[in-house]
């Protein structure tokens, strides 16, 4: 995940400054900006579901094929072999230990024969990529998708305050719901912001809120370079945030 951050500042700009192995997960929701482009959202869901996710085996093994980047004239990075093998191989093996309990409660914890631990098995297993699906398609798509960002532009706070109230709700409280508001804020410096629903525990929603809407107001970068959409966006949304604010 660090490696998607440093790849991707800039929500619809993916992989600006390197390879992005998150970028997969928007391929089906961005394969055209024409309107035949919907027909492979549906499938958005299903990619989660077989694992393309930062929580995914699809994934670590992409992560496995493309991490660390090759050494000097395409060798093999010096660390390889006495450093990440060794680390994924214990990856492995713990993840295996869980699953043969796993397979174990399933079938001696409830009395069955061994064989048929790989019932409870399939039944977790199901269960655990639904959920992860359902949770990386907000932190991802809808984060990293154009309607969404152009749909925040327009302040739909002041305008959809049932639907805020609604999704906060689900997703836990304010303080979660200010993931999916300021995930660009979060991508400017996430080691430094980090999480803004860990910052919403500790210092409530509300104060986190308002000083996103700070932040975007002053602008995320200082360059020179043209105005990408996502900024265009941002200067927008924070205009209306601030005016709407100023008249209360």
């Amino acid at each position: 995940h660090n490696r998607h951050h440093n790849s991707t500042f800039d929500l619809l700009n993916h992989g600006e400054f390197g390879w992005d192995p998150a970028n997969w997960l928007y391929t089906l929701q961005e394969l055209s900006f024409e309107w035949y482009g919907w027909f492979t959202v549906p499938l958005v869901p299903l990619w989660h579901f077989v694992g393309a996710n930062d929580t995914g085996f699809a994934f670590a093994c992409l992560w496995w094929l493309n991490f660390p980047d090759s050494g000097p004239g395409g060798k093999c990075d010096k660390g390889f072999y006495n450093k990440w093998l060794p680390v994924r191989a214990k990856h492995v093996s713990f993840q295996l230990f869980l699953w043969t309990c796993v397979w174990l409660l399933g079938s001696v914890g409830l009395g069955r024969p061994l064989s048929e631990g790989w019932r409870f098995v399939l039944l977790v297993s199901c269960f655990i990529r639904v959920g992860f699906s359902l949770a990386w398609i907000f932190i991802a798509n809808f984060n990293h998708s154009h309607m969404w960002n152009e749909f925040l532009a327009g302040d739909p706070e002041r305008t959809w305050p049932m639907l805020h109230a609604f999704m906060a709700f689900a997703l836990g409280g304010r303080h979660r719901w200010n993931e999916m508001l300021f995930h660009d804020v979060h991508h400017m410096c996430p080691g430094r912001i980090g999480a803004m629903s860990q910052r919403g525990r500790f210092h409530g929603w509300q104060k986190v809120h308002d000083a996103c809407v700070e932040i975007l107001s002053n602008g995320l970068w200082k360059s020179d370079d043209a105005e990408t959409i996502m900024e265009s966006h941002q200067k927008r949304r924070s205009l209306v945030m601030k005016s709407a604010k100023n008249k209360h």
